[in-house]
């Protein structure tokens, strides 16, 4: 994950299904959105599930809590750190931008959709979409879309991975959620949806930034070539002009 176009934190391979990918959790971003916009009440999807789970008794819900955490500030910022951590022992530094990037436009996206839409639960508690949801869902997809680069999983192979862990974080998370009364259903997928939805725009903005920059520092290198090689030039052209003289 180091230099150049294999450093991509969004392999070529995968650009065109994630892209599709994000586009329809957009849809569903929207149209969620606009169904439960100031509302405050589950919905017909929400009732049934949340007679289901909502009030997990132990061991269930300590692993709620636990999940739940991970998604709180100081747990994602945890979170966040060791990830970071790993991609600078493997020296990838765009991964590590990647990281931080990916993971502040999720819950940034997240905290603005929540005024906007206006759901609420317990009072005037904003919930749609799931911050918690989407910042978990992000980091699976995030960690699993490095790995696919890393290993050079094909378009088909690298996409169900990706999407598979995106998945199994979201489900996880969306589930401590509803378990422990602090979201509708339907606010965890939206929130599983909008990490979908972000992702491949925030690698896509990562690699445009870092190769241009790349290219810049190159192109700089070639018309500002190093001091010493710039005094070999200057010598080896006064001789050449000494030599022109004495013939």
């Amino acid at each position: 994950m180091t230099g150049g176009p294999e450093s991509a934190v969004l392999p070529p391979s995968l650009r065109m299904a994630l892209g599709l990918i994000a586009s329809l959790a957009a849809l569903v971003v929207l149209v969620f959105g606009i169904t439960y916009a100031d509302d405050s009440e589950p919905g017909a999807v929400d009732a049934p599930i949340w007679a289901v789970v909502d009030g997990a008794g132990p061991p269930w819900r300590h692993v709620a809590v636990v999940t739940d955490f991970l998604g709180e500030p100081v747990g994602a910022v945890l979170v966040v750190a060791a990830v970071v951590t790993g991609c600078l022992l493997l020296r990838g530094p765009r991964a590590a931008v990647f990281v931080v990037t990916g993971a502040g436009l999720t819950v940034g996206t997240t905290t603005l959709l929540k005024p906007v839409v206006g759901r609420t639960i317990h009072g005037d508690n904003l919930s749609y979409p799931s911050g918690h949801t989407a910042f978990l869902t992000a980091i699976a997809l995030m960690v699993s879309l490095l790995a696919a680069g890393r290993l050079g999983l094909g378009r088909a192979a690298g996409t169900a991975f990706v999407f598979a862990a995106g998945l199994v974080a979201g489900a996880t998370m969306g589930w401590a959620q509803v378990a422990l009364g602090s979201h509708y259903a339907t606010d965890t997928l939206g929130g599983w949806c909008t990490a979908l939805a972000v992702l491949p725009v925030s690698a896509w903005l990562v690699d445009r930034t870092a190769d241009r920059l790349a290219d810049r520092a190159a192109s700089g290198r070639r018309t500002n070539p190093p001091t010493g090689q710039r005094t070999d030039e200057s010598a080896d052209r006064r001789a050449n002009a000494g030599r022109q003289e004495c013939h």
